[in-house]
């Protein structure tokens, strides 16, 4: 556990650097747009904001795998702690998305096809993250949970690829177009997505052990129980 929280530490780290170099490239290296000004800046923190938690859901995918095949509670507590930051991430996007898309379209909110899967998805999760706390058997629960980490996961791949898929009027920045970026906007994303990559990193390291260490807690406390019991 020493090895893995001075891994989180690193990541923390990693992670203050980061955020503070990207303040630098957001503000003062990349230019600013022409059409919408300073707002346009959202972007730098809405796009990493989306992409880690996608991932973050991906890890929930398949930590539930290994967990169904392995029966190690540990990789429950994984998919747990990945799913928290996955709703978290998901829902900064989501609000950071309303406020480009104030500026953009000129409306907080329209049922295009990315912002509708994404809000699925976020309900989706967060449905995730309540079933955890369900009052049931503990190993039922576990199973339960793992078979809904993996069929949630359905809807991630429609998210990523909905504004390729339907007529969307949200921009896919990473299309054969290129997204209409200067190269010092491109090098800015590059920077933000690295910072908030180590950001989630940390943050779903530290979580987990959190869970590992709250799941041993309670096999020491129903083992004492079971003890007095006798």
């Amino acid at each position: 556990m020493n090895k893995e929280f001075s891994l989180s530490a690193i990541l923390a780290v990693m992670a203050l650097i980061g955020l503070a170099v990207s303040q630098y490239f957001i503000w003062i290296y990349a230019p600013l747009e022409q059409t919408m000004g300073v707002v346009q800046k959202i972007f730098y923190f809405h796009l990493p904001l989306a992409w880690w938690a996608l991932f973050s859901f991906f890890v929930v995918f398949v930590a539930s795998i290994i967990f169904l095949i392995k029966k190690d509670t540990k990789w429950d507590g994984l998919a747990g702690a990945a799913a928290e930051s996955g709703v978290l991430l998901s829902a900064l996007a989501l609000i950071t998305g309303s406020l480009w898309g104030r500026a953009a379209w000129n409306t907080w909110w329209t049922w295009d096809p990315r912002l509708t899967t994404t809000l699925v998805m976020w309900f989706v999760y967060c449905g995730y993250l309540v079933l955890r706390t369900a009052p049931i058997n503990e190993q039922k629960r576990q199973k339960i949970c793992a078979a809904l980490g993996i069929v949630a996961f359905l809807d991630v791949p429609l998210v990523f690829f909905s504004a390729r898929l339907w007529r969307s009027i949200h921009p896919a920045v990473f299309a054969a177009r290129g997204g209409g970026l200067e190269p010092e906007m491109w090098h800015t994303v590059i920077v933000c997505i690295i910072a908030w990559g180590f950001l989630t990193l940390s943050i779903v390291g530290l979580r987990w052990r959190q869970i590992i260490i709250g799941q041993r807690i309670s096999d020491l406390l129903r083992l004492d129980d079971g003890n007095s019991g006798n």
